[in-house]
């Protein structure tokens, strides 16, 4: 193990803190517009509202009678992915104008809970202690529900101010 001298760590921190220092000192990229920042969050909540139909599929694989086939289990988990990334995206979408920020929460509070509603039916159907409350809880199962309708609406109301000047 090699011996450093006392002043060499001084000797380090001289050298980094400047890099740091100037790593710092970049200015923020300028805000966008309104009608981009309107932009961008529709984007997002076009391919959430696509990514919806294959969800509510999933779920209503999960709630159908006898068996329940491993294709159900693949489609859930990739939908399970593809609502993880979209609300990922929905975090990273930069906006500072207070109703879309309050528009972006919502949606991403719909997106989690259809992603907690994949969860739970694969959860139901491909239970490992099979009993006759789980077996009656995923027959009842039979699609997203109201939360989907809700990020539809979402989108049509955001959809709807873009198009008024």
């Amino acid at each position: 193990m090699p011996v450093s001298s006392p002043g060499e760590g001084a000797v380090r921190r001289r050298q980094i803190v400047p890099l740091l220092a100037r790593r710092r000192a970049r200015p923020a990229p300028p805000c966008p517009s309104r009608p981009a920042q309107l932009r961008a969050l529709l984007a997002v909540l076009d391919e959430a509202v696509a990514a919806q139909r294959p969800a509510d599929a999933a779920v209503a694989a999960c709630g159908e009678p006898g068996p329940v086939s491993g294709r159900a289990a693949r489609d859930c988990g990739d939908v399970s992915s593809a609502l993880l990334r979209l609300r990922a995206r929905l975090r990273e979408t930069r906006l500072t104008e207070p109703d879309l920020v309050r528009a972006r929460a919502y949606a991403e509070r719909l997106l989690s809970y259809a992603q907690w509603m994949v969860r739970q039916a694969a959860d139901l159907a491909f239970t490992v202690h099979p009993d006759a409350r789980t077996e009656a809880a995923r027959l009842q199962l039979n699609g997203l529900g109201r939360p989907a309708d809700e990020l539809r609406r979402l989108r049509e109301e955001l959809g709807a101010r873009e198009e008024t000047p």
